[in-house]
């Protein structure tokens, strides 16, 4: 199955983007995601459905798709909402003026036809074909509200013109005044919706800039001002005080103090030298450097959160799938109160037709679905930005509703709770020498990726290597070799050598053929920020629990200096994945981990959360991965969660309310069509301005 990925130009409300999803679920397509902030449209097609024959649909809806290899066409000035809507109100504007102002010719019905059929035009040119494009799919969009509202008042006025009527049939006012407002409701959502993807624009602005490209010529350095789009995997950059990293890769001469503040949210400058790894988009504030490219484009850390963010603002959580549902019915139901309305006033009111009209025409043009399809995208692209900003990267906006739920956090130990950076302690060799052990020892961890064993290859770098092979590693138990003389090797935890000893005192022990010849003790700092997450937690009414493969008399310590509630020590990965299971039968559960051994219980929990130092496979089995590597974003994480979806249940109803009581007040005749159609703009522009309040407010 084919994921296709592009921009679709010309949505202008999230109730394109329900058209355009309703249209792509039709054709068979799976998985849609649609954002209308970011323009961003991504679905799977299935085997034997042609892509062309897809997008083409989508063009014929109205909207122009642009895929990854092509460019954006530069529109037309007269095809934005900013021209439509001042080439509209030029026009209306004497139109309204007569109102106030008794100058004859403007009460000329003529002048009036004459003022109010460019307005007209623009207007249908725009909103009637939408709707009629969207009648067509079988999809009625709020469009088409505006069209028969627009469109009734124009007709009727039209009428009277022409049979010279009076001054009692000529609406043209309402006409035009309908449809400029709409464009002005239409422009101010586009720009307050933009808004709510500030942090993700600030992120992708970083990915441009221009790098110092080093190449030699017999010998001699040359550097050329290149842009970084341009860079390929291999080249040397070279990098001074206050540049942008062009693009990701590892430092080969020199050092320096490099911001990473808009990847990581740590507003602390990290020390770099050789051999440490560079994010491109960061600013080296201090220093001079020489690195070479190791990743571009697609490949790169800040493309990959870019990605994911984008991906995860596109998803759509429980509550907004209730309000498309809702949006689906909500056109025809507002069409049938409107001709309700209007049989009820002329009938049964026995009011004048204009009267009848002009009642069921404000209940088409203050409906609003829009502001129901915008309720929760919103808010969360604002809480998935600042979280961005803030070095929280959180793959799904259903994450964001799940985090309400959460009641208790299960924590690992090593490099979650501790630093992960160890310091070496007492260690021992039993019936072989010092090198000899050291060897093994290296031999060994430099396959697994423990921070134990990253902590041992680091210390012993450099000692000579035993010759192994059937190198495996056992998930919660260590490693396991054969050297060339046929003997076998265990590195690992107390469980792998309990047959040999009674000693469980110490990190990690080496068995030659089964029998015990030594052990290592590593000093395994906590995280300075750990006492006041878990204390922060408690204060939240979050129930903490350390799960941990370590031994029960070190985990008992940890717990007992945090403050812990509960402690599941000597864990294999089989057994972390049935306690969370069960801890789940309880209450919604997250876990926050780094390990391999720790990933089937990542994707087991709730919310899967983990460090950016942690290995590949437990980032991929993460929900959420705290990207700064920094315990104290993890109160930060939950608060966003809570409030993203507490604002999305106030946009909602907020949203809901206003059709609840604009639509009867519309009907009932004491709403003017011109009033409706302003609130009804302004109604979604609340919701934005709602929304971003959430990048501000106090969440912890």
């Amino acid at each position: 199955m084919e994921t296709i990925s592009c921009k679709v130009k010309g949505m202008n409300c999230s109730s394109c983007a329900l058209t355009i999803s309703k249209y792509l679920e039709k054709k068979g397509m799976e998985d849609v995601a649609i954002s209308v902030a970011t323009e961003e449209l991504r679905f799977n097609l299935p085997q034997g459905k042609d892509a062309e024959e897809v997008i083409n649909g989508i063009n014929s809806l109205g909207y122009e798709v642009i895929l990854p290899n092509q460019g954006a066409k530069k529109r037309p000035i007269y095809t934005t909402l900013t021209f439509k809507f001042i080439f509209c109100a030029i026009f209306t504007a004497p139109l309204l003026l007569h109102m106030w102002v008794n100058w004859h010719w403007l009460h000329n019905a003529w002048v009036q036809l004459a003022l109010t059929t460019p307005v007209y035009l623009v207007g249908m040119a725009h909103f009637g074909r939408s709707a009629f494009r969207s009648l067509r799919n079988g999809m009625a969009n709020m469009d088409v509200l505006i069209t028969i509202g627009a469109t009734a008042a124009f007709a009727y006025s039209l009428t009277g013109t022409l049979q010279n009527l009076g001054a009692d049939y000529l609406f043209y006012e309402t006409t035009a005044a309908i449809l400029t407002l709409v464009f002005l409701g239409n422009l101010l959502e586009e720009r307050s919706v933009k808004s709510t993807t500030t942090a993700i624009a600030e992120l992708a602005k970083m990915q441009f800039t221009t790098a110092r490209r080093i190449h030699s010529v017999e010998g001699v350095e040359h550097i050329d001002e290149v842009d970084n789009n341009d860079l390929r995997t291999g080249d040397l950059v070279l990098v001074n005080t206050g540049d942008k990293i062009p693009m990701d890769g590892t430092i080969y001469w020199g050092s320096g103090h490099v911001n990473e503040s808009m990847i990581t949210g740590e507003s602390e400058p990290v020390a770099k030298n050789e051999k440490d790894k560079v994010i491109g988009g960061t600013i080296l504030e201090d220093g001079n450097l020489k690195m070479y490219v190791t990743a571009i484009g697609k490949d790169t850390v800040l493309s990959y959160i870019i990605d994911l963010v984008k991906q995860a603002q596109s998803n759509k959580p429980p509550m907004q799938k209730l309000a498309d549902k809702i949006s689906a019915i909500f056109v025809p139901l507002v069409l049938g109160i409107a001709l309700v309305t209007f049989l009820g006033w002329y009938f049964i009111g026995h009011t004048t037709l204009d009267v009848a009209i002009m009642r069921s025409v404000a209940v088409l043009v203050i409906a609003c679905p829009c502001a129901m399809g915008l309720a929760t995208p919103a808010a969360v692209m604002v809480g998935l930005g600042r979280a961005a900003r803030n070095g929280i990267l959180i793959k799904g906006a259903n994450t964001l509703e799940m985090f309400r739920n959460i009641r208790q956090i299960v924590f690992d130990k090593t490099g979650t709770l501790t630093t992960g950076k160890l310091q070496l302690g007492e260690w021992k060799a039993i019936g072989m020498d010092e090198t000899m052990f050291k060897s093994t020892v290296l031999s060994l961890e430099k396959f697994s990726s423990h921070p134990i064993a990253r902590s041992i290859t680091t210390l012993w770098k450099g000692h000579p290597e035993v010759a192994l092979q059937q190198i495996r590693e056992q998930k919660g138990l260590g490693m396991k070799a054969v050297d060339k003389e046929g003997n076998e090797w265990q590195l690992g935890s107390y469980i792998m050598a309990k047959n040999t000893t009674t000693d469980d005192g110490h990190n990690i022990y080496l068995l030659k053929n089964g029998v015990l010849a030594g052990w290592i003790d590593f000093i395994d700092e906590l995280r300075p920020e750990a006492k006041s997450v878990i204390e922060q937690l408690k204060k939240n009414g979050i129930r903490t629990i350390l799960l941990s493969g370590d031994m029960k008399r070190k985990c008992d310590q940890i717990a007992e200096e945090l403050g812990i509630d509960e402690v599941y020590a000597e864990q294999s990965p089989q057994q972390k994945l049935n306690k969370i299971d069960g801890l789940m039968q309880t209450a919604p559960t997250a876990m926050i981990g780094d390990g391999i051994n720790d990933a089937p219980a990542l994707a087991k929990a709730s919310i899967g959360i983990s460090l950016s130092d942690s290995t590949q496979v437990a980032m991929q089995s993460a929900n959420v991965i705290l990207l700064n590597n920094h315990l104290g974003a993890l109160p930060l994480a939950m608060g966003l969660g809570k409030h993203t979806y507490l604002t999305i249940k106030q946009n909602l109803f907020w949203a809901f309310i206003y059709n609840v009581v604009a639509i009867p007040v519309a009907a009932l005749g004491y709403l003017n069509p011109i009033v409706g159609a302003l609130i009804m703009g302004l109604s979604d522009v609340v919701l934005a301005i709602n929304s971003v309040r959430l990048r501000f407010k106090k969440v912890l």
